[in-house]
């Protein structure tokens, strides 16, 4: 236990943990666009939705040789002096709300709960996908290991084409290793899979697993010739059906990021950041002066935005 009762952190706690040293990429990003990335050897330390509610310190683990330092995710903002390293550099990546739904009330109870704006848009929603499939919602839900073979099959057709895997590559993964580690959370009762179909044909698609009652938000996309019908949107509301009839489910966790979508689908949040924590030496502290700088030009280039020219400009680099 760390100083104050704090928990450590385990390796391979739930479906993150911390990691060995890896290649990581630290990216300089406008928007969701990555301009270029410089690669270091980080342990990566990300927090479960767990630790995060229970406000628990994780413990760095001691760096291996060759590792220039940590990646800490989703530590509560006001934890941020209690693992910073002595000696060490410190730079905060970003700030957002870790949010998430509880899941022990009922779906009725969720849609009431939601502003009148999300609740008659997500309703006009529904009820246009709904008369593209002939006047029915075609939602699938996939539970079991043989079903979720299914599902990744057809799923992939999907984020094949999202630009999650275009422009992020962090669509649903097609490793052999993955769909087995799939079908093997969905044997035990700890996966979901959800399709939306229109014409039997599937336009967006929405895997979570589940670990101690947490269902997390891993992989979501749609195919962007439906962008203006908001499929993710209405496939999400839909799966909160069988989350909130579900009594094993009892959190819904957005995991790290913000999003208009989390902040209206969501119960609660928690402040958080990102933190690296690296070695003391010149080539590290190069990499954060250029970090800052960078971040600070993108934030200058937000406030411009309502410069005419500038805005254009920003929003063609963002869209790439």
């Amino acid at each position: 236990m760390a100083a104050g009762g704090a928990a450590l952190v385990e390796h391979g706690r739930g479906t993150r943990g911390v990691s060995g040293a890896v290649a990581w990429p630290i990216k300089f990003q406008i928007g969701a666009r990555t301009l270029f990335a410089v690669r270091r050897r980080l342990v990566r330390v990300p927090l479960e939705l767990d630790d995060v509610l229970g406000g628990r310190v994780p413990v760095l683990p001691p760096l291996p040789d060759g590792a220039a330092g940590w990646s800490v995710t989703s530590l509560p903002e006001a934890l941020v002096e209690a693992v910073r390293p002595g000696g060490g550099i410190t730079y905060l990546r970003q700030r957002y709300t870790r949010y998430h739904t509880d899941l022990s009330g009922t779906h009725a109870g969720w849609l009431a709960g939601l502003s009148g704006n999300a609740r008659s848009g997500l309703k006009r929603k529904t009820k246009k996908l709904a008369e593209a499939n002939g006047g029915t919602l075609d939602v699938r839900t996939y539970r079991s290991g043989d079903e979720m073979a299914v599902f990744h099959a057809l799923a992939r057709g999907v984020a094949a084409r999202t630009y999650q895997e275009k422009l992020l590559g962090a669509g649903l993964p097609d490793d052999p290793a993955f769909v087995a580690a799939m079908r093997a959370k969905a044997a035990a009762g700890e996966a979901f899979g959800w399709l939306l179909c229109v014409n039997d044909v599937a336009i967006a698609y929405l895997y979570c697993p589940m670990t101690g009652g947490d269902v997390r938000y891993d992989y979501v996309g749609h195919d962007p010739a439906w962008n203006d019908w908001s499929p993710g949107s209405v496939l999400h509301a839909e799966a909160f059906a069988t989350l909130f009839a579900d009594p094993a489910a009892r959190r819904f966790d957005f995991t790290e990021g913000e999003g208009q979508h989390k902040r209206q689908f969501s119960s609660a949040g928690t402040a958080c950041v990102d933190l690296l924590l690296l070695r003391p030496g010149w080539t590290n502290r190069a990499l954060v002066a250029a970090l800052r700088g960078f971040d600070q030009m993108v934030e200058s280039a937000k406030t411009a935005r309502d410069w005419p020219v500038v805005g254009r400009l920003v929003d063609r680099v963002r869209r790439g």
